[in-house]
């Protein structure tokens, strides 16, 4: 069998999302550390296989596939239990639309290269942009906490993709000392799933290359 590859980096949100999904469907794979400030998601021989530079990449069967989601939904045709989204297309359109407040509204907006242009290119400090990272994660988490379960994670029993994507950015928000107080459905979810072997594995501390 082809040995999978995961090209990550141990901080990102991304890769934490994939990280977490293999290993909760006991995915066996081999990480390459691809480090963001060493700037080596933009080596040429990387780039010819991911045009965006970014992480993660996972080489499977065959594919070089990327964006978090992308791979997600893949994995979760080749190894569907558990599922993480259910096969009910309106269950499904909802657990999407709970996973995308955070991929697609609250991290592109946080991610460290445009961190890097409001420092570098358009001159803010520290302290705004700070305020920026919070200023969003607040509006996302806002709406995700009046959609979450009084009970149960998103998935009900089980994780699904909603809870994949919570994990990493509630990780992102407390690393930016984000106000959590009024989102205890949130709190709740995650202090759940961080008690799970796949999560506790796919953590950053877990998998940093200089730790």
């Amino acid at each position: 069998m082809t040995k999978i590859i995961l090209f990550d980096y141990w901080r990102s949100s991304a890769s934490y999302r994939v990280r977490i999904a293999l290993n909760l469907k006991g995915v066996r794979y081999t990480s390459v550390p691809t480090s963001l400030l060493e700037g080596q998601h933009k080596a040429p021989e990387y780039v010819a296989r991911n045009p965006q530079g970014f992480v993660p990449m996972l080489r499977i069967d065959g594919h070089d596939l990327t964006q978090s989601l992308a791979i997600i939904d893949y994995l979760d045709a080749h190894y569907p239990h558990p599922a993480m989204v259910s096969s009910n297309p309106a269950d499904r359109a909802k657990t999407l639309a709970q996973a995308l407040i955070i991929a697609a509204d609250i991290h592109p907006v946080n991610n460290l290269r445009i961190l890097k242009y409001l420092k570098d290119e358009l001159g803010h400090n520290q302290d705004a942009i700070d305020d920026w990272y919070r200023h969003w994660i607040i509006e996302g988490f806002t709406a995700l906490e009046a959609m979450a379960p009084a009970d149960g994670l998103f998935g009900g029993d089980l994780p699904n993709l909603a809870d994949v994507c919570l994990v990493p950015q509630m990780a992102n928000a407390r690393r930016f000392a984000t106000p959590l107080d009024a989102f205890p459905r949130l709190v709740r979810i995650d202090a759940a799933l961080a008690q799970m072997p796949a999560f506790v594995a796919a953590h950053p501390d877990a998998v940093n290359p200089d730790a």
